[in-house]
């Protein structure tokens, strides 16, 4: 992979806790000029021309690093990627400079059909080589490296071959991309499917670890009344999660980590309360030798 496709990863996110950045805060945000480590954008939300996002982004950028992060590449999916999108997403990655870009391990759309959904994938050898040549098409064309994030899943493929840590470690290691080590799909997937949360973790290629998620999940029941998680961003940061995620920074190092919430959006000083709890881990992690 040539170094010259990565001229945008040259800054990256600092080490510390950010904030999905949400419109109700955006006056908030820039009264108060919280200390947080940066903010984190649904890219999809800015791809227009102008406006008030466009407004408020544009002044909250000039004081806090950006990532950027996308839901509707369809990187997993089988048809090819949508060159219109990919062109709207170069013009906000040149418009704000991110210091980071991720997408998901996922698909959501089918030939014209885009559904509003993150969906999950057969981890076979034909979905590993379409994967790593959507994700090198998408480095070469946005010229910055891309951040994988491990999905949340409720169901699995019988005709997959390798499991997941392996498929996302092949792509990494084949693309040069990165990893965003979402800890609460960690968790949330393997509640569902009655794995061993660190036995994944350790499993994954944490050394590509860019940037970390985490959130909270809502709780159901499947049709046998087995324990069902999904991945709802619209709760708490649950303590299981922030276990892991203690794990997780023995292994990385402090690494930028975002507060996810996206339903049921709290008052701001309640994620900030949850930023800050991730500083102190994040503290913490550095601390160590």
């Amino acid at each position: 992979m040539s170094t010259a496709l990565f001229l945008a990863t040259d800054t990256r996110l600092p080490p510390r806790a950010g904030l999905g950045l949400k419109a109700e805060h955006f006056h908030e945000v820039l009264q108060t000029q919280p200390d947080l480590g940066f903010f984190e954008v649904h890219a999809e939300n800015y791809m227009v021309a102008g406006g008030p996002f466009h407004h408020y982004l544009g002044r909250i950028r000039e004081q806090y690093p950006l990532s950027l992060h996308g839901v509707g590449l369809s990187i997993g999916g089988e048809g090819p990627l949508d060159v219109t999108h990919l062109r709207r997403l170069a013009t906000l990655i040149e418009r704000y400079q991110p210091q980071s870009f991720s997408e998901h391990l996922a698909w959501s759309s089918h030939g014209p059909v885009f559904l509003n959904d993150l969906l999950p994938l057969a981890y076979d050898q034909a979905s590993l080589d379409r994967v790593c040549e959507h994700v090198d098409q998408v480095q070469s064309s946005l010229k910055c490296r891309l951040l994988l994030e491990n999905p949340a899943t409720y169901l699995t493929f019988e005709e997959s071959t390798l499991d997941e840590p392996h498929f996302i470690g092949e792509v990494i290691r084949r693309t040069g991309c990165g990893l965003l080590l979402d800890v609460n799909n960690v968790y949330v997937s393997c509640i569902n499917h009655s794995r061993d949360p660190q036995v994944y973790l350790d499993a994954l290629p944490l050394q590509a670890t860019g940037e970390i998620h985490l959130a909270g999940f809502a709780e159901d029941a499947d049709s046998l009344g087995e324990r069902l998680l999904i991945d709802d961003h619209g709760a708490p940061i649950a303590n299981e999660v922030w276990q892991l995620y203690r794990k997780a920074l023995a292994r990385t190092g402090p690494v930028a980590t975002l507060i996810e919430r996206d339903n049921h959006v709290p008052a701001f000083e309640v994620l900030l309360a949850e930023a800050r709890q991730a500083e102190r881990l994040l503290s913490a992690a550095g601390a160590r030798p």
